[in-house]
């Protein structure tokens, strides 16, 4: 969960650096979490997609952050996020970039955050 806080209120807007592959999974788990519990209670209040749309309109900013920052730290650009826009294909290449390793040591996007 501190993961996910970390994204959400210290690194809202923050496409600069580089986030670790554990700290764009706890995002991604946490955030399909939340979706599925707003999801839920809209169903039961009868507001099926309001609350839902509220959550991914908060969460879409620093969703693409953490995406950019995470693709920064394999060493790509975060305009390689664009590539999931190519069917099929595309999104599994994404995926592929999202599950690699980091660089180890600095790179051109600043230092490792393992190492921190």
């Amino acid at each position: 969960m501190e993961w996910y806080l970390r994204v959400v209120k210290d690194n809202y807007a923050n496409f600069k650096g580089r986030a670790r592959r554990k700290e764009y999974w706890m995002f991604v788990l946490f955030n399909f979490l939340f979706a599925c519990a707003a999801v839920i209670v809209d169903f039961i209040v009868g507001t099926l997609p309001l609350l839902y749309v509220v959550y991914l309109l908060a969460v879409i900013i620093p969703g693409i952050a953490v995406t950019v920052r995470r693709l920064h730290d394999t060493g790509k650009s975060g305009w390689w996020y664009f590539i999931c826009l190519i069917p099929i294909i595309g999104a599994i290449w994404l995926l592929v970039l999202l599950c690699t390793d980091g660089t180890v040591g600095v790179n051109g996007y600043g230092p490792s955050p393992k190492a921190a």
